[in-house]
Order: structure tokens, then sequence, then C-alpha cells
């Protein structure tokens, strides 16, 4: 008897977007669609809109275009030409059987585009690949819920599946090695600090379903466990352990900080920008910088950290060196790769049906 073949998959790469040109214009299209996000600023919405329109928007596009400028290439907006650079090795390392798509959550292109591009090439599954190492609502959960709302509205809903949470993972662990050893050899630190976007507080309080564990001590997050699993800032920690370790770094030269703050209220600490100031009076005079949370260089490691805090850095007496993030290094292609096929690897109903069917017909 023959058998209709399987479903056709696709893997829809997602990072988190930014604007098409660094001008004000476009930065506040940009910032308007992100900070619209009540995954993002989880405010009721009447008091959202307020502090949108009335107090960023006046006011942040231009000095984000600003920063923005600061980093533009003729490629465009290093985020976005890093992520399709990731996309084409992925697929040139998947074959031309798995169709690979970019997606960001926020600008062009969009996530719906994404989608679109892989069911005209065919395909019933998808792989969804949130690029973020480390799992918090404003980024990983916003994303998937992206997905989910475009995917809903289809009269042929796709097969998903998505790709875990990777900080942890071995593959994205020794692709950062791969990139910061080097770096490192040559910089000769004396010290490495780990710096994280950071998220306010209540993100990572209301990730804790048991309600009596996440910032309830100092130590909260020097182990994962039932409580903790989805908190952001416990995979943080965890991620500087074993890169750290990877690295050979003993405890005393490595440490952890958040940066990218915004606003009044709490967010996860130590905050970076009062961190370096700190390892400065140390008499840390050689710091090199790693940026985890991000697999592509963005905004937030070259000009807040490349610049910015290299240059406050300096004023205190020390030299800060940026380790550039994964971006599409062979070792990143390589772990991409790997982690979709870990999540194909779990077969889709129809291969299901036809394993069944297969074995039936030798049984007979």
């Amino acid at each position: 008897m023959s058998l209709p073949a399987g479903p056709k998959t696709g893997l829809l790469l997602i990072n988190l977007g930014t604007p098409d040109k660094p001008e004000t214009p476009e930065v506040r299209r940009y910032l308007r669609q992100f900070l619209s996000d009540p995954r993002v600023v989880d405010l009721p919405a009447i008091p959202r809109w307020l502090l949108l329109n009335l107090i960023i928007l006046p006011t942040r596009p231009a000095r984000s275009a600003h920063a923005y400028r600061k980093i533009w290439t003729d490629r465009g907006s290093p985020l976005l030409f890093h992520s399709m650079d990731l996309r084409e090795g992925v697929q040139r390392e998947l074959g031309p059987d798995i169709p690979v798509a970019l997606g960001m959550r926020y600008g062009n292109p969009s996530i719906e585009s994404a989608l679109t591009l892989l069911r005209r090439a065919g395909c019933s599954r998808v792989v969804v690949f949130p690029l973020y190492p480390q799992y918090a609502s404003s980024s990983g959960g916003s994303s998937l819920e992206e997905v989910y709302r475009i995917s809903a509205r289809l009269w042929n809903v796709p097969n998903l599946s998505v790709v875990p949470p990777f900080f942890a993972h071995p593959a994205f662990i020794e692709a950062f090695r791969d990139v910061a050893a080097p770096v490192l050899q040559d910089f000769q630190p004396d010290h490495v600090l780990f710096s994280y976007h950071g998220v306010p507080e209540r993100h990572v309080t209301r990730s804790d379903e048991t309600g009596e564990h996440c910032l309830q001590s100092e130590a909260c997050c020097a182990t994962l466990g039932h409580a903790n699993h989805g908190c952001y800032r416990a995979q943080c920690f965890a991620t500087t352990r074993l890169i750290a370790r990877a690295l050979g770094l003993g405890e005393d030269k490595a440490s952890l900080s958040f940066q990218s703050r915004l606003g009044r209220t709490p967010w996860i600490r130590p905050y970076t920008d009062e961190v370096l100031p700190e390892l400065a009076k140390r008499g840390i005079k050689r710091l090199a910088v790693i940026c985890p949370a991000f697999v592509a260089d963005c905004l937030e490691t070259l000009e807040e950290i490349g610049m910015r805090a290299r240059e406050d850095y300096a004023a205190h007496g020390g030299e800060l060196r940026l380790v550039p993030s994964l971006n599409s290094t062979p070792g990143w292609v390589r772990a991409v790769a790997q982690l979709a096929r870990e999540a194909m690897a779990v077969p889709a109903p129809a291969a299901l049906l036809r394993q069944v069917s297969e074995g039936a017909s030798q049984q007979a």
C-alpha cells in the first residue's frame, strides 16, 4: 500500500526586531509597536497608552535614532543582517528540504510574512525557534503568542513545535565559548562581566507560580528547581556559570549584571551601570564584557556596552572590551541546526501514522 508523503517541515527563526532606518519616524514606529505590547509594558491599557504617548514617544525616538545611527552599517541594522546571515547558514546546514524563514517580533520581516513564506513552500509543520537563550515573557513569550495568534487565524492551522529556551544547552555554551575564548586570550582581562538585558522584578516574581521563591533571598537563583524553572534571572545565572566554567574562569574572575532598565520601577539587580564603577574601584583595569542574552550584536551590545559603557569605564581609568555575540559564526550555525533537528525529532502526527502503517505492513 502506498502512503502519502509526510508533512513538509519548515523552520521559523524569530528575533526581537529593529527599526527599518535609524531615523526618528522609523524608530518611533518601531517603539510604538514594541512598547504597546502588554507583555513588554505590563500595565493596564489606559496607563500603558498614557505612558507611551505622553512620556516615551515625544522624546525617546530621537535619542534612540541617534544611538542607532552610531551602529548602522552599509548593510543596515546589525541585528537584521546578522540574523539574515544566520538564516542562510542554517539553510545550508539543514539542506533544501527544510525551508528556513526569519521573522522579527517587531518590525520587518514580520513573523506573519515568514509564516506565509513557509506555507507557500508547502510546510504544514513549522518548528518555531525563538532566538532568546533565556525565557522572558517580554521576548520569548511575546513571540510565541504572536505565532499562535497568526496561526490560529488560518484555515489550515500548521502543526507547531517549539525549540525551548536553550540557556544551558551544550551547543549554545560551546558556541559562546568558541567566540569568547580568542578575545579573552588576546585581551587578558582582569575580570569578565556577563551583562544581560534586564526585566522588571515583577516579571520575575510572576514567573514563580509558587509565589514563595523568586527574589525571596539573595541565593534564590543559585540553583534551578520547580519554583524558578521559568525564571529569567535564574536562567541567566545558570548560563553564566556554564560559560564561565567552559572558559576556565574562577568564581573571583567572573560576575553578572543586568542592563537596559527603563522607568522607575525596580528591575532585576545588580545593574550593569552601577557594577562598572564598582569594578573600577576594585582595581579592575582590564574588563571584558560578554552579553549572552543576545545571539546577534545589536543596539544593546554595540552601542550600550561597546560604546557608552566603554567610555564610562575609560573615565574611571579602565579599559573595557566587548566580546562579540554569536552572530552567524560557524559554531552558532551548527548549534542552531542541532537544536532545530532535536525539535524536529519529535514525530509529527502524520509521521507517527506512517510509522504505525509501515509496522503493520511489515507484520503482514
